[in-house]
């Protein structure tokens, strides 16, 4: 599937060009949109329509930059490529007019191997290895060493104390993740070293979560180890699924989310939200936060796959379903203008950027439409029987509209005992089960 900041090579040329054409049969026809949209609310479908705009759009200018390279003006392939060493390669050998045949037989190996290493951007090639291909395109790598430890030799991030590192491993172990091949624990300097090549080899493949995009401004976590250690961890396992049950997400399919939304009415909703979803190519990871932490959900890509990451922290029905649904509005809205650097989200912040305001505006409209809440009286009802009844109406969990309601009124004491308080962290995180 095709998916990122560059495109690399004839096949991702013709798949970039068929999915415009896809979108644009889309775009230009109104029965074909409408019946892409139908059953969801006006907002998003709105909203939807602007984002295939987007993406083709990008995917356009995706190609005009490595057809242009291929003409010897490789500017634009080189920004979009930025700082990666695998990238780094592929754009050198675009530049040079060689194909990866050209390469190949440079190299002495068959064609398939490039493409393989090409098709994973050289992040399981060895040092040597890649020394050799660098050789070859006459690409110079400078491999410089910061200050990275405080003393204790720890090689992730700068300025990391003993007592953050002291704090992730009691978390790590009391979450099953330091096990041997016999699921029985680490010791403790086995775990350190664990931890330590866990979130480095993370770094290698998949950078750092830079924008932890929570605010009016975009702060820069490349140097918090909780927030890299709890993404390395929902990486590996989402990794492990995506392997095993070969996930394939398909950007064009959408009507799927109006089930979604019916799922919040059952007691298992949770657990049945997350086989759907992979059912459509997301992956849904529920994995405790860091104490000292705060972030409510994620959406990022591994592989080419949109997960989603959940903390639980606010252990409710609404809560769950809010920010299940703010993420998914991340990959359906923002597929290709942001997912790849990643959201990582915390909803008790009041100020949000615009584009955390799609998110929420297409959680709300998925979960409550806007016409339906401003005709209800369930706004300003005083007895639970006439919101129940409105949930009932539209189809959700009577705990989503007693959450907005908290959240519209600025009181989260009325209520109280409605929002599924203690109902969904169980059912996701079983205690005593291994999710390694």
């Amino acid at each position: 599937m095709l998916v990122g900041s560059v495109i690399l090579n004839e096949q991702e040329v013709r798949e970039a060009k068929s999915l415009v054409s896809r979108l644009d049969d889309a775009l230009s026809s109104e029965a074909i949109f409408t019946q892409i949209v139908e059953g969801l609310p006006v907002q998003v479908g709105e909203k939807f329509r602007s984002a295939l705009e987007t993406e083709k759009a990008e995917l356009e200018h995706l190609v005009q930059a490595y057809e242009k390279a291929k003409e010897g003006d490789y500017t634009e392939l080189k920004r979009r490529a930025g700082n990666d060493p695998g990238l780094a390669l592929i754009v050198a050998r675009i530049a040079r007019g060689l194909t990866q045949k050209d390469l190949a037989r440079k190299l002495g190996l068959r064609e398939q191997q490039v493409q393989r290493y090409e098709a994973d951007r050289y992040r399981a090639i060895s040092l040597s290895s890649y020394r050799k291909v660098a050789s070859v395109l006459g690409v110079h790598w400078d491999m410089k060493l910061s200050d990275w430890g405080s003393g204790a030799g720890w090689a992730v991030a700068e300025n990391v104390s003993a007592a953050a590192v002291k704090k992730i491993i009691k978390h790590g172990k009391e979450n099953a993740w330091f096990r041997d091949d016999a699921n029985e624990p680490l010791r403790d300097e086995e775990s350190f070293n664990y931890l330590q090549r866990y979130v480095s080899d993370h770094i290698i493949r998949y950078g750092t979560p830079s924008l932890l995009r929570t605010g009016l401004n975009v702060e820069n976590y490349t140097d918090d180890l909780s927030l890299l250690a709890w993404k390395a961890r929902v990486t590996r396992r989402a990794e492990k699924i995506i392997e095993e049950q070969k996930v394939e997400y398909r950007p064009l399919a959408i009507g799927w989310l109006i089930d979604l939304v019916r799922l919040s009415k059952e007691n298992d909703g949770p657990l049945q939200a997350r086989e759907l979803l992979a059912s459509h190519g997301i992956v849904l990871i529920a994995e405790p936060q860091i104490p000292g932490m705060k972030v409510d959900g994620a959406a990022f890509l591994v592989n080419d796959v949109p997960v989603i990451g959940m903390t639980l922290r606010r252990d409710t029905i609404d809560g769950f379903w809010f920010t299940l649904l703010h993420e998914v509005g991340h990959i359906i809205l923002h597929y290709r203008t942001g997912l790849s650097s990643g959201f990582f989200d915390d909803s008790e912040l009041s100020a949000v950027d615009e584009i955390e305001e799609e998110a929420n505006e297409f959680a709300s409209n998925m979960l409550i439409p806007e016409e339906k809440w401003r005709r209800s009286p369930a706004r300003i009802a005083k007895a639970a029987e006439v919101i129940e009844r409105f949930a009932e109406q539209i189809g959700v969990h009577p705990a989503i509209v007693f959450g907005r309601i908290q959240k519209e009124r600025g009181d989260y004491a009325i209520f109280s005992n409605k929002v599924g308080r203690g109902r969904v962290r169980n059912l996701l995180i079983p205690e005593g089960v291994d999710v390694r």
